[in-house]
């Protein structure tokens, strides 16, 4: 009898202590209390618990974890109210703050944020509401930062989800784009009709120039034609002077060496005064010496009488 009862003891005992044999999986922590007081915090690994002294008091994640809070009416600084939900992502990284820093600490978490939001979004107006959310991201996550340190909580990063405006605002909006998107149509099609207008005009002006250049290139080729001709023309009449000249004088030359006598010279007088006097003529200078010529012929004819 004795053996049996010692036998279910250590049965009881070997349950006992394999009941209390405690695994904490990675990226868990378990907090500790003994005789309800704060014990220790188990991290991964193998641990044993004193039965009827300690009891896991939590079992925490220190994974980040996401929360996505329900939309929060918000205020505006020009009295515009409009709904906004949030994201934030917290990690844990003090158990026994968490454990016992406060009572329900995601509905805080949750609270603090609404209010953060109010407070950054009275300070804005609508439309810096609207284009400013990295900054108001920021500073919720600052806030939320600073107050969750004491709970063992880093918040890591805060995202607004969606800002839903009243409707007649988001209507006003949709007009408001809808115009500026037609305002900015026109603005790019005159641009266009602008642009297209002056090349054309650009492009008249280099045919202009280039037909200008051209007939400027063609009355100087014309020119210098003209002158080139004018130049061999005048180059023609000096040699053709220069051979007469040339002639003539190799004629008096011939004539001096053959030493004519006065009778040459008169006769040649005669002949020219002859070719002066043919009719063509409306004046004629006849030379003073015209009688000594006229006896000189006289004397010629009774010599050839003779």
């Amino acid at each position: 009898m004795e053996w049996i009862i010692i036998g279910v003891l250590a049965v009881f005992i070997i349950a006992i202590v394999i009941l209390n044999i405690k695994i904490v999986p990675q990226s868990k922590a378990y907090v500790i209390e003994r005789l309800g007081t704060y014990s220790a915090t188990w991290q991964t690994g193998l641990h044993v618990k004193i039965p009827f002294i300690e009891r896991i008091a939590k079992q925490v994640s220190l994974k980040e974890q996401v929360v996505d809070f329900p939309p929060q009416p918000v205020i505006t600084k020009d009295n515009v109210t409009m709904q906004i939900d949030t994201i934030v992502f917290f990690q844990i990284t003090d158990p026994k703050l968490f454990a016992y820093g406060v009572e329900r600490p995601i509905s805080a978490i949750e609270n603090l944020t609404a209010t953060t939001l109010r407070n950054i979004i009275g300070e804005m107006e609508l439309d810096h509401t609207l284009t400013s959310r990295d900054i108001i991201n920021a500073k919720i996550r600052g806030i939320l930062d600073e107050a969750t340190d004491p709970w063992g909580i880093k918040v890591n990063r805060v995202e607004l989800k969606n800002i839903l405006p009243p409707k007649e605002i988001q209507d006003a909006m949709e007009k408001q784009m809808k115009a500026e998107r037609q305002r900015r149509e026109a603005i790019l099609t005159a641009e266009g009709e602008k642009a297209s207008k002056i090349l054309v005009a650009e492009g008249q002006k280099e045919s202009m120039i280039l037909s200008a250049e051209a007939e400027k290139q063609s009355a100087i080729l014309a020119a210098e034609a003209i002158r080139e001709a004018k130049i061999i023309e005048a180059e023609g009449e000096a040699e053709a002077i220069r051979k007469v000249e040339e002639a003539r004088a190799q004629a008096i030359g011939l004539i001096n060496d053959a030493n004519p006598g006065q009778g040459y010279l008169t006769l040649k007088s005669l002949e020219a005064f002859e070719a002066a006097a043919d009719g063509q003529a409306t004046k004629l200078i006849i030379p003073s010496d015209l009688q000594g010529i006229a006896g000189l012929a006289a004397s010629a004819k009774e010599i050839l009488d003779k």
